[in-house]
């Protein structure tokens, strides 16, 4: 047997065993759910726009390498460039078990493209990840308790996307949660996509009621809040990404960003053994 196929039959061998080692890691009821993932573009504009696709993109690529389909729930686009907001779910075995590492603030530090003056800046974006809710999980949702806007919407998408009311906004207004779609022309596929999205949000804070009880959840509140990044991305002056909660580091910063996000992935689910279930 050829060197080059030993190696790739130990490459195999060792995808196979990851793979294994992070299910028997993901214990809990949800972690084998969808997810779903929304990013959201920090103070500054187009810079951190401009970040949330870059966030975007990486995982999109991160979806594609672990075989998992991805469809877009919501997506708004940068007046200039960028992203304001989008909201994406991955489908497959486990993806809310791996995404979830990913919830919190990002920071990226790069020489701006838009900066004239070619100075460094400071970005954020934040990212929440909830398990995609199934049909036979019920999320008791009053519809008296729900208020139903719906709006033009904005950006890239036609003529028909911006000449009708198609957009739909749903808050929940006991808990305030807000969840929008404008994705789709129909107003009516709008509206199941916003629904999809507040039944995500819902659990995810029943979920956080749960923890709460076992006095988890103020830490996962330092981990999402502005400020307490989980993670920084550094272009300029070196190359380097490192997650603050585990002290994993890449140096190849183009890797990361084209979706080799197992190593960060990994390490954190490996940091939660022994949480309560």
């Amino acid at each position: 047997m050829e060197m080059d196929e030993v190696d790739l039959e130990i490459n195999q061998y060792k995808k196979i065993i990851d793979a294994v080692e992070m299910k028997l890691i993901l214990g809990k009821p949800e972690d084998i759910q969808n997810a779903i993932i929304s990013i959201h573009p920090g103070a500054g504009g187009t810079e951190s726009q401009d970040w949330a696709e870059m966030l975007y993109r990486m995982y999109m690529r991160w979806a594609e390498k672990e075989d998992y389909k991805i469809e877009i729930l919501d997506f708004q686009p940068g007046d200039e460039a960028g992203i304001k907001d989008v909201t994406i779910e991955i489908k497959g075995d486990y993806a809310f078990g791996m995404a979830k590492a990913e919830a919190g603030v990002h920071r990226m530090v790069r020489i701006s493209p838009f900066d004239s003056a070619s100075r460094r800046h400071t970005s954020f974006a934040s990212v929440y990840v909830y398990p995609a809710v199934e049909e036979n999980i019920e999320i008791d949702i009053n519809p008296t308790e729900l208020r139903i806007d719906t709006y033009r919407a904005s950006g890239a998408g036609g003529q028909h996307v911006n000449k009708t009311d198609s957009a739909v906004r749903i808050t929940h207004l006991p808990s305030g949660i807000v969840s929008q779609c404008q994705s789709q022309r129909s107003q009516h596929k709008n509206k199941a996509q916003a629904m999809k999205i507040l039944k995500a949000r819902l659990y995810q804070a029943e979920l956080e009621k749960e923890k709460e009880k076992n006095k988890d959840l103020e830490d996962q509140k330092m981990d999402i809040g502005f400020g307490s990044q989980i993670r920084s991305y550094v272009f300029h002056p070196y190359q380097m990404v490192k997650d603050h909660r585990t002290k994993e580091e890449n140096g190849n910063t183009q890797a990361v960003m084209d979706g080799d996000l197992n190593p960060f992935i990994k390490s954190f689910l490996l940091s939660t053994i022994g949480e309560k279930k």
